[in-house]
């Protein structure tokens, strides 16, 4: 499981990547770290006239179920796999 620290540290990281890791990492980066922090997915699902806020929306349900200990050390695996 990964600390508190080394889940700060790499998303200080992720911020600073020199080059951009693309749509699918960074939404799959997104949802690991709101499951992180917030837990569970709330409220509805974003409608057809907000493509951004949907594809956010799915990307952190996909990762339901997670735990925010899970959820932190998938985090920081992930943003070391980008070079992070």
């Amino acid at each position: 499981m990964a600390t508190d620290n080394e889940f700060d540290a790499a998303v200080e990281d992720v911020k600073a990547l020199p080059t951009d890791p693309g749509n699918d990492a960074k939404l799959r980066l997104y949802a690991l770290y709101k499951q992180a922090t917030e837990g569970e997915v709330q409220g509805k699902r974003p409608g057809f006239t907000n493509p951004v806020g949907r594809a956010k929306y799915d990307a952190w349900l996909s990762v339901g179920g997670m735990s925010r200990d899970e959820a932190r050390a998938a985090y920081v695996e992930l943003a070391r796999s980008l070079g992070a």
